[in-house]
């Protein structure tokens, strides 16, 4: 931990104080102790801090993403998903011992009760995949009332597992539910994401397991995206949570933020863009339509990172292992030009405009046989843990209150009421 000072004078009144600098954080109590009804305007929260978390930890500047203090890297290349989500809501990586019991516990929870399954097939036959995943998710915390109890670990504990377990199953679900075929039940000797695939793509074949490299890749794509930090929908799960609301309904609201296509749709913006370029010749013209502010660049650049997304090198080294079995994606050639491209040319360059996560894993995806409108769904699974692991932290830290950010009002002054008729 670094810490540093600077000190501030309020020209107003001549006051001067110390303001402390941890970590590169300037604490705004020790600067509203000048002034106690000044508040900070700071637009999208660009520059704020709204917690200390122990859990992700990202420099932009130099590429690097770590869960609880580990590369990414080595995650993704010795790790699994379930051990991932252990490691992020518990701080350590488990045991033999406890792996074994977390994964008893994730697999045990697995199934949906029958109404909500019922639940589902109340919904119109063609709605969107996240749109019957936000209500459904809202809809358990009426099954499981006890949810409630936020101040009991134990019981948090109990729906953490069940949350978890119950994401792939009703994925699959809205899946099946929008082509109108029968859902598929877990079979849980596969393993979390070989269970997913298999509710997913199968139908009425008892002895259907899907492709192992499939599996270990859908796996990578959840374990790097688990969890982020402070995104959109992370800091919608913690404002939500700080209401002592139940995590279902916290959960569900996390999934609406992730639901937006500044946020969570972002790979399905990649598929279109490659679909609009059309060949690997128009690469060129439709880079100098970017330059020219005529269209968008997807999939490039990030709020956070200011050189290459680590996930998006791990996640083309995936792409590599999964078009070996599922044959190569035909936009594969005009995103590894535009790739190409881009990272050759200086306005990009100057930019920090590098190829995030997004770039490829819908290409992934869509091998995979994913539509584009289940690619959010997919997101959704993966940062569960993530959401869950940062509630929890909330929970626990005795900083925290009920959200309750400030505004700079702009409106008119006092005026007085004027009676409809003399309007």
């Amino acid at each position: 931990m670094s810490e540093e000072s600077f000190t501030i004078t309020d020209n107003r009144s001549g006051e001067t104080v110390t303001v402390p600098i941890v970590d590169g954080t300037i604490s705004s109590a020790a600067l509203r102790e000048l002034d106690k009804g000044m508040w900070f305007y700071d637009p999208a929260y660009m520059s704020t801090a709204n917690c200390n978390s122990k859990i992700t930890y990202i420099d932009g500047g130099n590429g690097i993403l770590r869960y609880r203090g580990y590369p990414i890297e080595q995650l993704a290349e010795h790790s699994n998903f379930l051990e991932v989500c252990y490691l992020l809501l518990n701080g350590e990586l488990p045991t033999e011992a406890e792996a074994e019991e977390w994964v008893h516990h994730i697999t045990y929870h697995t199934y949906v009760h029958e109404d909500i399954a019922q639940f589902m097939k109340g919904l119109r036959y063609d709605a969107h995949p996240m749109g019957t995943l936000v209500s459904t998710v809202a809809a358990l915390s009426t099954f499981y009332p006890e949810a409630k109890d936020i101040s009991d670990p134990h019981n948090r504990l109990i729906q953490t597992h069940r949350l978890i377990a119950k994401m792939p199953t009703m994925a699959a679900f809205a899946y099946k539910n929008r082509l109108g075929l029968p859902y598929e039940y877990p079979v849980n000797h596969l393993g979390y994401t070989g269970n997913f695939l298999r509710m997913m793509w199968n139908v009425a074949d008892p002895g259907y397991e899907p492709d192992p490299i499939l599996t270990r890749a859908l796996d990578i794509l959840l374990i790097l995206h688990a969890d982020h930090e402070q995104n959109c929908s992370t800091t919608t799960m913690r404002t939500v949570g700080s209401s002592n609301a139940d995590p279902y309904s916290a959960v569900a609201a996390a999934t609406c933020g992730l639901y937006g296509p500044l946020h969570g749709g972002a790979n399905e913006a990649v598929i279109h863009m490659l679909h609009d370029i059309g060949s690997f010749d128009n690469v060129t013209a439709y880079v100098e339509k970017v330059k020219s502010g005529e269209t968008l660049l997807q999939g490039f650049g990030h709020r956070v990172y200011k050189s290459y997304d680590p996930r998006a090198t791990i996640i083309k080294k995936t792409a590599d292992q999964v078009f070996e079995v599922t044959g190569l994606n035909p936009l594969l050639d005009i995103a590894m030009k535009l790739e190409e491209v881009a990272l050759n040319d200086p306005y990009f360059i100057d930019r920090n405009l590098y190829p995030n996560v997004d770039f490829y894993s819908g290409l992934i995806y869509e091998a995979m046989g994913f539509p584009m409108d289940m690619f959010t769904v997919l997101f959704a699974i993966g940062r569960t843990p993530g959401w869950l692991a940062h509630w929890q932290e909330m929970l626990d830290d005795p900083e925290q209150k009920i959200y309750r950010p400030r505004q700079m009002y702009t409106g008119p002054d006092e005026r007085d009421y004027v009676p409809i008729s003399n309007r």
